[in-house]
Order: structure tokens, then sequence, then C-alpha cells
């Protein structure tokens, strides 16, 4: 078992792996180091970087723009699926919005890198707040 800070682990074992953390900074390491060993162990080597960029983006979101628990939840594809979904929810009902940013601003590019870096991605309400998700495809 690891180190990590994390609420609670609500299951990594099958086609899902799903996790809670503290709304605090070390949960974003703590998400991104969680995610690389989950897919390493699923043999999604070759997406564990950019899942892991990716999941910190929206995470660091989060814990900028909401209080409580953030979850993360990896979906793998099962059969001949090609696409590995990722979902990051938080208490904040409010989605997320892309922004124009300048080429000074140090902030902003988050949801920008989603966009760019994945096959598809959204929002969407829940009981207790919103989820992100993005779709990455898996390498053939």
């Amino acid at each position: 078992m690891n180190d990590w800070e994390v609420i609670g682990v609500i299951d990594t074992e099958g086609d899902t792996a799903e996790w809670t953390f503290p709304a605090e900074p070390g949960a974003v390491r703590t998400a991104r180091t969680a995610v690389r060993d989950q897919l390493r162990g699923w043999g999604l080597d070759t997406l564990a970087d950019i899942t892991a960029l990716l999941v910190s983006e929206l995470v660091t979101n989060s814990l900028r723009h909401a209080t409580g628990p953030i979850g993360v939840r990896l979906v793998r594809p099962a059969g001949l699926g090609d696409t590995l979904r990722v979902e990051v929810s938080d208490p904040l009902p409010d989605p997320p919005r892309e922004r124009a940013v300048g080429p000074d601003d140090e902030n902003g590019r988050g949801l920008q890198l989603v966009a760019g870096s994945s096959r598809s991605w959204g929002t969407r309400p829940g009981d207790n707040g919103k989820t992100v998700w993005f779709e990455l495809a898996v390498p053939g």
C-alpha cells in the first residue's frame, strides 16, 4: 500500500479505478501518482503520462474553485474498446469554462490542454456537484 493521502479508495479492480482525495494541495500529486500507477498496472503505459498531466489540470481546477472531496475515476476499455475514459468530480455544481488567455498569463490553460489532448471531453451535473470527463484513444 502506498502512503498517499486518500480519503478513500473506492475500487481499483476490474475495468474501473476510483479514488477520493481531500481538497488539499497534495491531492494533485497524489492523484497523478495513483493514475499513473493504475494505468501501468493495466498495461496502458503509453497513456500514463498524458493522463496524469490532464488529471493534474482538472484536480488543480477543483482545488482552485471548489471545496470538499475530489473524485477521480478511470474506466479502462473493455474487450476491443479503444477509449480510456477519465472523470474528475467535485462538489461545485458550476461547470468549468474555457477562457481566452494571453501569452503571458500564468493560469487558464488547463481546459485548453484537456480539449487539445483528448479525443473528447465535457461536463455533466451530478447530485452533489459536477464531473468533468475526457477520453483518450488507446494506441492499438
